[in-house]
């Protein structure tokens, strides 16, 4: 359900009024400049994206982000915008860039993008490509250096139209969204809190790398944790009464039950990524890996499986881990085991009828521009994202206005289409032209 503010009680009734009797016209001046200006700016948005791609900005290393966050800060200074880097020393994070700007009329916006990438100083690609005259391979092209680069154009072709002065904005580009600062009570306070002055959230993540698709609900994902534990004996003891099965058999019993009973549940996913197992174990601390000690003939002591679990709605959420922990409950023989869910992960964001209509207007502004038209992304293909830490306090959101056409995100393949910078910059400006100049 959504909640209204007063202010906005009508949003939804006015925008279907106004959206559906505007016919996008070649004599719209509005309309013309911002377009003009997105043809005239595009060329230094692309060196841009270059010039912030081939500066190394992976989650940990505090200062590649923060001088991403930097060369994108100067840029929207130039527009007028108030501008901050924060720090982010109390989540062990580099911090956020923050730009606001208070305009004279029409709904509050916030627009979400990110500096960090998963392409750490280790990585062996550093540096963007060209494959041709239009698909870059880059670290961060498409996720989401060439998405930040989009909110600067439209930003640039709205002041250019003289209309960002009408318009009230706040800009987070959080500098963890690849691996979220602890607790995330801090790490994405900035965000949430801009969230809760804001009537419409428009995400620049690159969705499922598809111009044609917009999302318009994410998955939440949560980590587990399950422990096991068996009594050790000579392996010749293993299915009597005093030994059991053991912690392995256990485990496979446990995650066997989960595939059964969860598995065909729609938008559900929860994998176990992790596991070992045996007569003693030796985790790493930051749970990535470790060693396990056994024998052949010794029934095994312990395990360790660590997984996610990505759900579409609190409410799936909720039912996928009071199964799971009743399967685990449901012990073998001399076995015990223990499922834990870590507090922080990030929230789903929920399909909602004001989601829906905003793609709707998308799609019209799309249509009228001759990109043609957009539909809703599978949750399936659209991971977790900031965006979702908005579900509850906006009243639209909508995600995937970055830079699209390319594939292999968060690998060494990773890459986009330029030809969709301009594209993508002219369809959010439009739009946020035409959802201010709404008589609210």
């Amino acid at each position: 359900m959504i909640f209204l503010k007063p202010k906005y009680k009508n949003l939804f009734l006015v925008l279907m009024v106004s959206f559906s009797s505007w016919s996008f016209s070649q004599n719209d001046k509005a309309e013309r400049k911002i377009l003009k200006a997105v043809d005239k700016y595009s060329e230094s948005a692309i060196e841009l994206i270059k010039k912030s791609v081939n500066i190394n900005s992976g989650t940990m290393n505090f200062e590649g982000v923060q001088e991403v966050g930097g060369l994108f800060k100067k840029e929207l200074d130039k527009l007028g915008f108030e501008t901050k880097l924060t720090n982010g020393e109390a989540y062990g994070r580099a911090g956020h860039l923050i730009a606001k700007r208070k305009g004279r009329k029409g709904p509050k916006f916030l627009l979400i993008g990110h500096l960090d990438t998963v392409f750490e100083l280790g990585s062996p690609l550093q540096e963007y490509t060209m494959q041709n005259d239009s698909i870059m391979k880059g670290p961060g092209v498409a996720d989401m250096k060439g998405g930040d680069v989009i909110i600067i154009l439209a930003m640039q072709a709205l002041n250019d139209a003289g209309l960002l002065d009408e318009m009230s904005i706040e800009i987070v580009m959080t500098g963890d969204e690849e691996k979220s600062g602890r607790p995330l009570e801090l790490s994405k306070k900035d965000l949430i809190d801009a969230a809760k002055r804001s009537d419409i959230a428009l995400g620049f993540e690159n969705g499922d790398n598809n111009p044609k698709t917009i999302v318009v609900s994410r998955r939440g994902s949560t980590d587990w944790v399950l422990k096991v534990t068996g009594n050790p004996a000579h392996s010749s003891q293993i299915f009597t009464e005093d030994i059991g099965v053991g912690a392995i058999y256990e485990t496979s019993r446990i995650l066997n039950e989960f595939y059964l009973q969860l598995a065909k549940e729609n938008d559900l996913t929860f994998n176990p990524g992790f596991i070992i197992g045996g007569t003693t174990l030796k985790p790493d601390e930051d749970g990535t890996g470790g060693h396990a000690i056994g024998k052949t003939n010794v029934v095994s002591q312990e395990t360790i499986v660590r997984g996610d679990l990505r759900a579409v709605s609190l409410n799936q959420l909720t039912k996928a881990k009071e199964i799971m922990k009743k399967i685990v409950s449901e012990n073998y023989p001399k076995t015990k085991a223990e499922l834990t869910f870590s507090s922080g992960g990030y929230p789903p964001l929920s399909l909602s009828e004001g989601n829906t209509k905003l793609l709707g207007y998308y799609n019209t502004v799309s249509e009228d521009l001759g990109f043609g038209a957009v539909t809703a992304v599978n949750p399936r293909n659209a991971g977790a994202a900031d965006i979702s830490f908005t579900s509850e306090y906006v009243e639209m959101a909508i995600d995937g206005l970055g830079l699209t056409g390319g594939g292999g995100d968060h690998t060494i393949n990773e890459s986009g289409n330029l030809n969709t910078v301009a594209t993508q910059a002219k369809i959010t400006a439009v739009l946020m032209y035409r959802l201010v100049n709404s008589k609210l």
